[in-house]
């Protein structure tokens, strides 16, 4: 496997995570968290979608991941709204760079670095802090979007393996 950039993102419209990994075995470039100000819907998106706009030119990712709304719509539909309104966004400022994105479910990040679909932010965190090996495990917007960088490239790699990328 090339020696390719993947951004992860954990969407939302106040914070909005991003990682960044590089290689096969993945090495982290950055990782981090912009939070909109409290501000009416529109000023916030736009906010979030200037920050991606410069976290892709500072970083000129090869590919880029993004977690999905959670399958809970019926039980709580502004936050999968607000999930997707920021995930539309991801989508829209890497399709303005032609950067393949990808969109995952919640449950497969997890299960695809925790191993468990279910697992809580903290397990996530500590997960990622293993794999990467990191010193102190980044906070939870951060460490979702390394999970969600992380899940794309292993499902890269298990593509590749029979023959479908």
């Amino acid at each position: 496997m090339e020696n390719r950039r993947i951004l992860g993102l954990d969407p939302g419209t106040q914070i909005m995570g991003y990682g960044l990994i590089e290689g096969d075995p993945p090495k982290v470039l950055a990782w981090g968290a912009f939070t909109a100000p409290r501000r009416p819907l529109g000023e916030r998106l736009l906010f979030i979608y200037r920050r991606l706009e410069e976290l892709l030119d500072k970083y000129s990712p090869d590919e880029a991941a993004v977690e999905g709304p959670f399958v809970f719509v019926a039980r709580n539909p502004r936050s999968a709204i607000a999930v997707g309104q920021a995930q539309a966004l991801a989508f829209l400022a890497c399709a303005g760079r032609r950067i393949p994105i990808r969109s995952y479910l919640p449950t497969r990040v997890k299960a695809s670095v925790a191993g468990y679909g279910r697992g809580g932010k903290e397990q996530v965190q500590e997960m990622i802090r293993l794999q990467l090996g990191l010193a102190e495990a980044p906070g939870p917007d951060a460490a979702d979007a390394l999970a969600v960088a992380l899940c794309h490239l292993y499902h890269s790699r298990q593509q590749e393996l029979i023959g479908e990328k």
